[in-house]
């Protein structure tokens, strides 16, 4: 993959021998997803409402190595969790926030809560959306019979071929994979979408399994599926478009506003991105720039790991976004339009925004003005200007706390750490802000002196946290990446 540097091939080898062994197989027949961690310069906390969002991959992520199992059964361990993962995918799968009963782990002969296996329910999810698209191209096909049936199609042989075009999609998820999961060290509590990257692995390495094709587009929702249907969280599309849709090289720009996901009698009708442009870094002489020579991207550890489902300042801000688009939209008379902001018209807020109580009015005014950072941000980029382009992204961070009121005390004082460090061009926290991490661009010949920089300013404000990070990977100095891929 061009300009890429991970994985190298000591961590491949690594993956490989280990699922080799779990198999009796020959690490040759052993086949590695690398799902790449992604960072959103622009574009936080508006994915939900259908806003604008940039995003780059880093080099760094999840790597998945598998092996069909030749039967049903799954069979998982984990580079970063105790135990082994057992299941069948022939098991029908419910979700998590509504029924907890068939998550299990298996450690020396003995089963588990599941509160001490949780690292296994994203392979379930993904096994959760492939079950809800069989169930959804199942209807279909039945329609269509349906249709014959009753003479409703007039034409024989545009039934039958109408028919067969549904039934080269249609199939089932009957193998099980025998796999070993790991994620880059120091980062699986990062805030740079691991949920995501870990649940396209997942979904990847299955679809291969089953010899199975999904275009990009699917995957994203079938990831959706997984964080929004199974476990209840009520996040976007930001992650996984990300980490499906981006190029080494390119700043990933994308338009979330979709066509919500519908259900009926439980069955996923698919819904899709927009809109997404892939634009590359260029000098004022319209001259592509080499990114690991322009910039590097810094990731700094703030040390405060905790489940973003176990939160609910997440989903509790994505309601109150969702209220201030309901009362806007009320108020411009289009009331009968979905509760999301990407639904109102810029003119529309600005005439009724004195409507909004306090609280429902920073929510707003985040959305709008977020989205407007996005698109001067893209501007920029394409023109090769990072400073600007870095004001846009340390603004974005000021807004997701004064505006989103996210970020607990620590994030707080690592971004502003990084935006007095020397040679960043801006900086915010990553994530939902809650946990994790704060990532900064960087001048590339100055990411040395700004990673020292930052280590030991947090380490004065924050020396207990600070303790608790491997001081190897407190602030590493990343470079961007590539999309998702299975090297065989």
């Amino acid at each position: 993959m061009e300009g890429v540097s991970w994985p190298s091939e000591e961590e491949l080898d690594g993956i490989r021998k280990v699922v080799a062994e779990m198999a009796g197989r020959s690490p040759k027949e052993v086949r590695v997803v690398v799902s790449p961690y992604r960072i959103c310069p622009l574009g936080a906390h508006i994915d939900h409402q259908g806003g604008v969002v940039s995003a780059l991959t880093v080099n760094k992520g999840v790597l998945l190595g598998f092996i069909p199992s030749g039967d049903s059964q799954v069979l998982l361990r984990s580079g970063q969790f105790k135990g082994e993962v057992r299941f069948r995918v022939d098991d029908i799968q419910h979700p998590r926030h509504i029924d907890l009963k068939n998550d299990k782990i298996i450690t020396n002969g003995s089963s588990k809560s599941n509160e001490q296996c949780d690292w296994g329910r994203y392979a379930r999810g993904a096994l959760y959306a492939l079950q809800s698209r069989e169930n959804h191209l199942s209807q279909l096909m039945g329609c269509k019979l349906s249709f014959l049936i009753t003479g409703v199609l007039s034409s024989l042989g545009t039934a039958i071929k109408s028919l067969f075009s549904y039934e080269n999609k249609f199939y089932t998820v009957r193998w099980g994979i025998i796999g070993f999961i790991s994620g880059s060290k120091g980062l699986d509590s990062s805030g740079l979408s691991s949920s995501a990257a870990v649940g396209i692995a997942y979904l990847l390495a299955f679809e291969n399994a089953n010899n199975l094709m999904a275009s990009p587009m699917e995957n994203i929702e079938y990831d959706r599926l997984i964080e929004n249907g199974f476990l209840g969280l009520k996040n976007g599309i930001l992650d996984q478009s990300a980490i499906l849709l981006s190029r080494y090289g390119c700043l990933t720009f994308m338009n979330c506003k979709f066509e919500r996901a519908r259900y009926l009698d439980n069955l996923l009708w698919i819904s899709q991105t927009k809109e997404h442009k892939l634009v590359r870094l260029k000098l004022q002489k319209n001259q592509e720039v080499d990114m690991s020579k322009s910039f590097k991207i810094l990731l700094a550890l703030s040390g405060l790991k905790h489940a973003l489902t176990n939160n609910p300042g997440y989903n509790n801000r994505v309601a109150e976004c969702q209220e201030a688009a309901r009362v806007l939209l009320n108020a411009s008379g289009n009331d009968n339009l979905e509760p999301l902001l990407s639904n109102v018209e810029p003119e529309a807020y600005e005439a009724h925004k004195g409507k909004l109580e306090a609280t429902l009015a920073r929510r707003a005014e985040h959305y709008f003005s977020e989205n407007m950072r996005v698109i001067k941000g893209l501007e920029a980029w394409a023109s090769g200007n990072l400073e600007d382009f870095g004001k846009l992204m340390t603004g974005s961070g000021l807004s997701s706390i004064k505006n989103y009121e996210c970020g607990a005390e620590p994030l707080i004082q690592l971004y502003e750490i990084l935006v007095r460090a020397p040679g960043v061009y801006g900086a915010r926290f990553s994530g939902a802000g809650f946990r994790g991490c704060c990532i900064a661009i960087v001048d590339a010949g100055r990411a040395a002196e700004a990673a020292s920089f930052v280590r030991d300013e947090y380490r004065k404000l924050q020396p207990e946290l600070a303790s608790q990070i491997d001081p190897d990977t407190s602030v590493l100095i990343c470079e961007a990446g590539h999309s998702a891929c299975i090297l065989l």
